[in-house]
């Protein structure tokens, strides 16, 4: 069966391999790769060599991400990551030791790539910590629905990959829950117990780990009013968490 080759869009390039190039370097990076069908043609290059290590790595990111949700970890393998780059198994071991280390790479920047959008959905909210919660799931179930093979790289599938993997997923949700823990503190008068915010990233966590795993990412921002409830319950008891409901009914 045919993979499908990996295309990089200019926009994602560039975010994805910095500033230390200019725009016609890109350009001409993502024109080479267009007509080549999504690889390097073979030959003399006018790009950095640098620019072009970079560019492989992130085509072999994007085409891990792409293998692992359609096979699974497990089944995995290193050949059907070079069939959607398109790129020589050579050339994969210059940038990774194995399946494994390609794969914690991916879920970095995947991970990255989550945080980053949480962060800036909390930062546009109001003063309130519920207003900032509910901007942050908001932003997280976006994510996922823009996102889904990178979303479901760090919540599904490095449950199923190596120790390694296990404790890259547990340290994203302790990052998650610290970020809840402080963001909650600094509005309540009695200071909550560490362990809920663990609790509430831990709930957030199961449900969409189940939305993903049956592949139903429409219609995530549905599920925000269930999850503020669960979360403002664990905090400021049952009367405040279902204002959450009720403010979504009469929206």
């Amino acid at each position: 069966m045919s993979q499908e080759r990996v295309i990089l869009s200019r926009e994602k390039l560039a975010l994805a391999v910095g500033d230390r190039w200019s725009e016609a370097e890109l350009s001409e990076a993502v024109t080479l790769l267009t007509r080549a069908e999504g690889r390097f043609p073979p030959g003399v290059r006018t790009l950095p060599a640098d620019l072009v290590k970079a560019i492989q790595r992130e085509r072999l990111l994007a085409a891990m991400i792409g293998a692992v949700t359609t096979t699974g970890y497990n089944a995995l393998t290193v050949q059907s990551v070079l069939a959607r780059a398109g790129i020589s198994r050579p050339t994969f071991y210059e940038q990774f030791d194995d399946k494994e280390d390609c794969f914690l790479a991916a879920f970095d920047a995947s991970a990255a790539q989550m945080r980053t959008r949480v962060e800036a959905a909390v930062a546009e909210a109001g003063p309130d910590w519920r207003d900032r919660l509910r901007s942050g799931i908001a932003g997280l179930l976006r994510f996922i629905a823009e996102e889904p093979e990178a979303a479901r790289v760090a919540i599904v599938e490095a449950r199923a990959s190596s120790p390694a993997g296990l404790r890259r997923r547990d340290e994203l949700l302790d990052h998650f829950a610290a970020c809840i823990d402080a963001l909650v503190r600094e509005d309540l008068d009695e200071p909550p117990s560490a362990i809920a915010a663990a609790g509430v990233v831990g709930g957030i966590e199961s449900v969409l780990y189940a939305r993903l795993q049956k592949g139903e990412t429409d219609d995530l921002e549905a599920l925000l009013p269930s999850l503020m409830y669960f979360a403002v319950l664990a905090y400021a008891g049952r009367e405040a968490a279902g204002e959450e409901l009720d403010d979504a009914a009469l929206a």
